[in-house]
């Protein structure tokens, strides 16, 4: 069984309220648009400071109280959609800085907003095949550099972040209780980077600024969301996911003490509470202090509910995440 034993992480120093977007954008409705969102306060990453940087930090913090269990370290795993370079992978990048052994396996992988739960998954495969005991998971990206600063639909959300949780197997009889990870690659254009990658590359033409008809403003290298499209797939996917985990381990909502969803927008969580008819006081957000951070946003939640004394020894915490692929996973963890 699967326990997270600690969880760490690290904010760049670029503090942006949403004063700061108004004066990039002075004729938004700011105060319309806050409401949707939800998001007051977010962080972005320097012109040359990338995921990798913050997610060494994020991790520096954590040997910092736990120096011990550098030695223990035998396996690393980075989620991100903002490598460093093509090739190679952050995680190989990232075990040179923290001068890992090189018995440590190490590898990226690719996905967003859902990338927590994923990474759990694989996660907890590794460890119940003993191929590792002690994995440090980053979760880490840098989505500010890849929106237009007039894109209504995603400038005001989005915020820079890097989170390291320790994962390791539970010796006493708390930790994963299930998971569930799902895929929707049909709808894949409804959250996309239209070019930059082998299929499109790079060009001046990518560079064009447009304007859709909502609109929001970028070029084929900056994010494109469909956000009708995205909430549409949260009311949809996410609540019925949600029942099947509870059902199938034999729960009720009213069994879960805690729902940490990723902080997608104040609609989307709202919207979630509502569906599945939970006690909003159960809902943790902390999305007004940091944004969306991605898939380092289920992580931050976590540690903050820690923090506020929000989880309690023995709680049931379900979590969800959610996004990119379109993809989709929630788990049940006993704290």
């Amino acid at each position: 069984m699967l326990k997270i034993n600690q969880i760490e992480y690290y904010l760049p120093k670029n503090h942006i309220q949403n004063k700061d977007l108004l004066k990039l954008n002075p004729g938004w409705d700011l105060e319309f648009l806050t409401k949707k969102t939800g998001v007051l306060n977010r962080f972005y990453t320097g012109k040359d400071e990338t995921a990798l940087d913050i997610a060494n930090k994020a991790c520096e913090a954590f040997f910092e109280k736990n120096e011990s269990v550098k030695s223990k370290i035998d396996g690393l795993i980075f989620c991100t959609q903002s490598n460093d370079y093509i090739m190679p992978p952050n995680s190989s990048l990232l075990h040179g800085m923290l001068n890992l052994s090189e018995q440590v396996l190490a590898f990226d992988f690719n996905l967003a907003c859902s990338g927590y739960i994923y990474g759990l998954a694989l996660a907890n495969g590794l460890i119940e095949t003993k191929v590792a005991t002690n994995i440090l998971m980053i979760n880490a990206d840098t989505y500010s550099k890849y929106i237009n600063d007039s894109d209504r639909s995603s400038k005001l959300l989005f915020g820079d972040a890097a989170a390291v949780t320790h994962l390791h197997r539970s010796y006493d009889g708390k930790g994963l209780i299930d998971i569930i990870c799902a895929t929707s690659g049909v709808n894949y254009r409804k959250f996309i980077i239209p070019a930059g990658g082998m299929r499109k590359p790079k060009s001046n033409e990518t560079k064009i600024i447009s304007k859709d008809k909502s609109g929001n403003v970028r070029n084929q290298e900056q994010i494109h969301m469909d956000g009708l499209g995205i909430f549409s797939f949260v009311n949809t996917k996410v609540p019925k996911q949600v029942m099947e985990i509870l059902k199938r381990n034999q729960f009720k909502i009213e069994d879960i003490d805690l729902f940490v969803f990723h902080q997608a927008s104040k609609l989307a969580l709202e919207s979630l509470t509502k569906i599945l008819k939970i006690d909003p006081d159960k809902v943790f957000i902390n999305i007004d202090k940091v944004g969306n951070t991605v898939s380092a946003s289920i992580p931050i939640a976590l540690k903050d509910a820690q923090q506020e004394k929000k989880i309690k020894n023995g709680d049931k915490v379900l979590c969800a995440g959610f996004g990119v692929g379109l993809s989709w996973g929630t788990c049940i963890f006993q704290f």
